[in-house]
């Protein structure tokens, strides 16, 4: 049996997708896709990559993800799926690319200072 493997990271999500030919079913840590990401519109954008390369309805997606928030997760998917549509189809890299499904996002937290209440957050200044 074929299956396609790629790892997709953002601040604290990582996640894991393994693409496998079939019907379009994803699931998510278990759970349908739908139900996972109810109601968010960034969920809709993790399945990206499989529009841009109109491969939408080939693959089932079999996707474990940890860390960080719903928003991070969800961008976590969409760099994983990328990936893993390269491992089935190189030529896929120029439309990936184009669309921006390729690109690690680096911004994560800050970290917190010594003195501040936050990254950059002073305590309050009073004057008397």
């Amino acid at each position: 049996m074929d299956q396609y493997y790629g790892t997709g990271r953002r601040k604290e999500a990582i996640a894991r997708v393994f693409l496998r030919p079939g019907s379009g079913r994803i699931t998510v840590n278990g759970r349908e896709f739908q139900d996972y990401f109810r109601g968010m519109l960034a969920g809709v954008e993790a399945l990206e990559p499989l529009k841009a390369t109109n491969t939408a309805g080939r693959f089932d997606a079999v996707i474990t993800v940890k860390g960080g928030g719903p928003s991070g997760q969800a961008d976590a998917i969409k760099l994983g799926v990328a990936r893993a549509l390269l491992k089935v189809d190189p030529n896929l890299r120029t439309a990936l690319k184009q669309a921006g499904h390729l690109r690690r996002d680096a911004r994560i937290v800050e970290r917190k200072k010594y003195g501040l209440k936050k990254a950059r957050r002073a305590p309050q200044y009073s004057k008397r």
